[in-house]
């Protein structure tokens, strides 16, 4: 059950990103306005920053659909998470902490969501295991 809801919270982050970024890359100059961020210049940045916000979130996809094949990048796609949080809230000013906040919320509950579900196929995993030695114990007897 907590891996469901991890790629499904992984897919929404996937959409809250893209919904983000697809906006910035085509507008910036708005989008910051209606965010109330500062201008930049050149529109550069805050394109290339929509640019690789796209690029990072098709890179979260292997673990939205697969997390158990593809935990390394489930578990570096939660890192990026935090990293984001870092980042706008840790070193920039009171402007961009929002930023941060967008990301500590698909950070808490993804690595909640990951931890419990890993747990579990650990579980699983040990139980099966357990299993598969008490039948050949009883075929030895």
């Amino acid at each position: 059950m907590a891996g469901t809801w991890f790629k499904r919270v992984m897919w929404l982050g996937i959409a809250a990103n893209a919904a983000l970024a697809l906006p910035t890359l085509i507008a910036p100059a708005r989008i910051l306005t209606l965010a109330n961020l500062p201008p930049a210049t050149p529109e550069l940045w805050p394109r290339f920053a929509a640019l690789l916000l796209l690029l990072l979130s098709v890179l979260y996809i292997p673990a939205a659909v697969d997390y158990v094949r593809y935990r390394a990048t489930a578990w570096l796609a939660i890192g990026a998470r935090l990293a984001g949080v870092v980042f706008f809230v840790g070193f920039q000013n009171r402007d961009y902490h929002l930023l941060g906040y967008f990301d500590l919320t698909f950070f808490v509950p993804e690595l909640i969501l990951l931890s419990l579900a890993v747990r579990l196929e650990r579980q699983r995993a040990e139980d099966t295991s357990s299993a598969q030695t008490a039948i050949a114990y009883d075929r030895v007897r």
